[in-house]
């Protein structure tokens, strides 16, 4: 898997998640649960990590989205 974005916006994360399940790409929101030893004070970012085949298109799903701006190089 390979990292899409890395975000403290759940707002963002839950767009992105609505986009990729929507396109059928594989992926996995990576430490969404961090908040319990955080404290809930959403300085720990989440992970959006996407299935190697499905990356490329990702990254264009969310290009089209106007969500350039949040992507990790790669």
């Amino acid at each position: 898997m390979k990292e899409l974005l890395r975000t403290n916006d759940i707002v963002l994360i839950s767009a992105v998640e609505a986009m990729l399940t929507a396109e059928g790409v594989g992926f996995f929101v990576a430490d969404q649960h961090m908040s319990v030893l955080e404290g809930s004070a959403g300085f720990l970012p989440r992970r959006v990590l996407v299935v190697d085949d499905d990356f490329d298109a990702a990254r264009r799903i969310l290009m089209e989205a106007g969500l350039a701006a949040e992507l990790r190089d790669g």
